[in-house]
């Protein structure tokens, strides 16, 4: 049996806008060219896709890094940079991506083949071109690209059905899903056979449906005892609920005892409780079902839930269990998907700040390590827009503050300048 693997955290990130270019028009006859240098091309995006193709997530476990390709830089005669290609992430239908820090959702992959862009590429930078003034005819500085966002997101699949049997293990739910479906799942006379959802098409009077195995639940799931958290959430797209008993206690368990537990245990994980239900009394042809089975109607009397009695050795009963499943499922509405947070992509903070180690005040931040990749330090118009740029961002006031003075060395980027006013 392969690994059902149904939750997993990823890293993410887009692609890198390209770096704007600094070059000069060049031609024969034409003198002093203006600047042309091109834009750099946008950063691939972040895109996930759901797909019928694959049913759990066990392929990340092996990969659990996606990062989409970087713009191109810009070059010159104002060509701009390809953009780059962005990264597809193919998923189950029925994937919920979350933000692993807030737990936000931010998609829900219900509908299959519908690509949906998670984190947008960076924008690639401005060549020179742009920086053309009257009075700087010859700008020999472009824009580096804007950085791609990257996200830790958790990937949760949660079945997709119409219907969903739950119970305690072997009470027979596997069972009755080969009897009514196609499905072949995994049947033996021990617990915790069904170690994920089984899936099956139930047709009935022209009518189809999607059942699910859900693995059998055990006494504290809602607080993750056994496989419970693992188990539960295939429950919550599910339209509907067959809650299946063994009527006749073959293994010394109260039927009335088992729907109550299971009820709490449904009720404790997002109110599944009120999720429409009928009850399947399986194994009704073993000694002590039929007084078990007074015993339950007396119990539900007046809760609206129908119970009927069926054994999945002898196929008896079905036929009528199928026509109430088939005829309450059409009276339910489609499950909505879960409600998509955006995700508010904020500008990053530009921030530094300054260290004075004795031999030199050394200034940090991305603020400083933005405007250093803007730079070129071989030409004098670029040292002016540099300086102008620190002045701008409250860098030399914060030098001066922190006891820096005429002459006084400063460290950025591993690069030393001496401090001038």
């Amino acid at each position: 049996m392969p690994l059902f693997v149904d939750t997993v955290n990823i890293r993410i990130k887009a692609g890198d806008g390209g770096n704007g270019c600094v070059s000069f028009h060049r031609e024969k006859y034409v003198q002093a060219g203006g600047p042309d240098g091109g834009d750099g091309g946008r950063g691939g995006n972040v895109v996930f896709l759901a797909s019928d193709r694959l049913h759990t997530l066990m392929d990340f476990r092996f990969k659990r890094s996606f990062q989409a390709e970087n713009g191109k830089d810009g070059t010159s005669s104002r060509r701009t940079g390809l953009s780059g290609q962005d990264v597809v992430i193919e998923v189950p239908r029925g994937t919920v991506v979350r933000d692993q820090d807030t737990g936000k959702v931010l998609l829900d992959l219900v509908e299959t083949n519908v690509p949906k862009v998670l984190l947008r590429g960076g924008n690639g930078g401005f060549g020179n071109q742009h920086f053309a003034t009257p009075t700087r005819q010859a700008p020999n500085y472009a824009k580096p690209g804007e950085r791609g966002r990257q996200l830790n997101v958790t990937l949760e699949l949660k079945s997709i059905a119409d219907l969903g049997l739950v119970g305690f293990p072997n009470v027979g739910k596997s069972t009755i899903l080969s009897v009514v479906t196609s499905a072949k799942p995994k049947i033996a006379n021990y617990h915790f056979t069904t170690l994920a959802p089984n899936l099956g098409i139930v047709q009935q009077d022209n009518f189809s449906f999607i059942m699910a195995d859900i693995p059998g639940i055990v006494e504290g799931a809602s607080e993750g005892v056994g496989l419970g958290f693992d188990f539960l959430r295939h429950i919550e797209r599910t339209r509907m609920l067959l809650h299946v008993l063994d009527i006749s206690g073959s293994e010394c368990r109260d039927p009335n005892e088992d729907f109550d537990a299971i009820m709490k245990e449904l009720e404790a994980y997002g109110k599944l409780r009120d999720k429409p239900m009928i009850v399947a009394a399986n194994k009704s042809d073993l000694p002590g079902a039929e007084e078990n089975l007074i015993r339950l109607k007396e119990k539900l009397e007046g809760t609206g839930i129908q119970i009927f009695p069926v054994s999945a050795a002898t196929h008896k009963g079905f036929t009528e269990l199928m026509r109430a499943v088939v005829k309450m499922i059409k009276s339910l509405p489609e499950v909505e998907p879960f409600e998509e947070e955006t995700l508010e992509i904020e500008k990053e903070e530009l921030t530094f700040s300054i260290h004075n180690d004795g031999d030199a005040y050394e200034v940090t931040g991305n603020a400083v390590e933005e405007l250093m990749r803007a730079v070129n330090f071989g030409d004098e118009d670029s040292l002016k827009f540099f300086h102008r740029s620190l002045r701008k961002m409250g860098v030399i006031d914060a030098l001066r503050n922190a006891g820096a003075g005429e002459g006084d060395t400063v460290r950025i980027d591993n690069m030393e300048f001496e401090f001038m006013e």
